[in-house]
């Protein structure tokens, strides 16, 4: 008899054990830094030089590809590996759930990858350490070298539209899981906050582990307010026993 599919949902909660910032959480950069947000705007980013200049410069300071999993995103790898059918669904763009050995088929990336670079005139493709390296050699805004257009990371930015093929992939996730868990998000941000309740009206059992409120605790069997770090593991660790059981 197969095992019912778990399915997560993570934000940026679930990364910032790792050294990678928030946005909307209550010290998140959006509101220390309200300016910020234009560095990954699509229409700022296209249509103005500095501000590419200074989104390449947060990208070589953030630290993402130093950046190394944590408790949380080894705890999901570990569900994984027990045999549970897990899907990941994520709103980072960090690559830290594959890092952490989650295989790369069962995780969907909702925003993209900061990990690689993609030039939007002829869509060829390249790594951010690359791009990165030619920060270093003193190039601020690197052009594609294949045709000269402007680079970016291959990420989501405001103002673009989601992969349908992702979305819809993610969406046929909520509706089949048999547990949801939303771990690190806000749940403010659709479509993707959406899947919540998707899976909720589709007979999931919701569980919700964020420091702050959600406009979907309301649809949740439970809500644990603890820190990502300790909650998540917690959790599947339980999951875990009750398949098992």
């Amino acid at each position: 008899m197969s095992k019912p599919l778990v399915a997560l949902l993570t934000g940026a909660g679930v990364s910032t054990d790792s050294g990678i910032p928030d946005y909307r959480g209550p010290n998140g950069l959006w509101r220390s830094d309200p300016e910020a947000e234009k560095l990954v705007t699509y229409e700022y980013y296209m249509s103005d030089p500095e501000i590419r200049r200074r989104s390449w410069r947060m990208r070589r300071e953030n630290g993402t590809l130093s950046a190394e999993p944590n408790a949380a995103h080894r705890a999901v790898a570990d569900l994984e590996r027990s045999g549970i059918p897990v899907r990941v669904i994520t709103q980072n763009v960090d690559g830290l759930h594959q890092l952490a050995g989650m295989p790369g088929r069962k995780v969907l990336e909702l925003h993209g990858n900061a990990r690689t670079v993609v030039c939007t005139s002829c869509h060829a493709r390249s790594s951010l350490a690359e791009a990165l390296a030619r920060l270093e050699a003193g190039e601020d805004d690197p052009p594609c070298r294949a045709c000269g257009g402007i680079l970016k990371t291959a990420t989501v930015m405001f103002g673009e539209a989601l992969d349908p093929e992702v979305l819809s992939e993610a969406v046929a996730i909520a509706k089949a899981c048999a547990v949801f868990i939303a771990a690190g998000t806000s749940l403010q941000v659709q479509p993707a906050a959406g899947l919540a309740g998707v899976a909720a009206d589709h007979g999931a059992r919701l569980i919700i582990v964020n420091a702050e409120p959600t406009p979907y605790d309301d649809l949740a069997e439970e809500v644990i307010r603890a820190p990502i770090g300790t909650a998540l593991p917690r959790l599947l660790r339980r999951i875990t026993a009750e398949s098992a059981s």
